[in-house]
């Protein structure tokens, strides 16, 4: 499904708008330490502007139980008015110099009691790029990327997975040490 490109316009506008206040020195995530800790800021300040948006409701999406779960992908859902189509939008925030790194840095696992994609929808990824922090840890945002995840290639990695409950199970011992 292709994107609409009057969201994709109004998008846009909210995303040079987020870069601007983030990047403003009295922003509340200048002098924050960590990349990690500023990222919720950026998904807090997408909401708020793409909900005085007109047309576009936007809510940070529920798992199939209707909890509010923050961790995991997708961390925002945008809903078009006009068209009723919904959007997942996820903020990555990544340094200058990154971009081509073979690093993982999406990850989804598809699991039902934490599943957020409960739509037929349009997914990207909202890509911020910052300079690393001078030593005032003033951030600095440079550019953002919209990324349709429909040309997104991943790889996927088939596991065994337990825990020692599943795994010392009484009936699985066939030997055990004297005690």
């Amino acid at each position: 499904m292709k994107p609409d490109l009057r969201v994709v316009k109004q998008i846009s506008v909210v995303l040079d708008e987020v870069m601007s206040q983030l990047n403003s020195s009295a922003s509340v995530i200048q002098g924050i330490p960590r990349i990690n800790e500023v990222s919720s800021h950026f998904e807090d300040l997408m909401r708020e502007l793409l909900n005085k948006t007109s047309g576009l409701t936007c809510d940070f999406p529920k798992t199939s139980q209707g909890r509010l779960q923050r961790s995991g992908y997708p961390d925002l859902e945008l809903i078009d008015q006009e068209s009723h189509r919904v959007y997942y939008l996820d903020p990555k925030l990544y340094a200058i110099g990154s971009r081509d790194s073979s690093f993982r840095t999406f990850y989804f696992e598809p699991k039902i009691a934490t599943n957020k994609v409960r739509e037929d929808a349009v997914h990207f990824i909202v890509g911020f790029e910052h300079e690393k922090p001078a030593a005032d840890r003033h951030w600095k945002f440079t550019r953002w990327d919209l990324v349709d995840l429909s040309h997104f290639q991943v790889k996927l990695k088939a596991e065994f997975q337990g825990s020692n409950r599943d795994m010392y199970r009484p009936e699985a011992i066939v030997a055990t040490s004297v005690k």
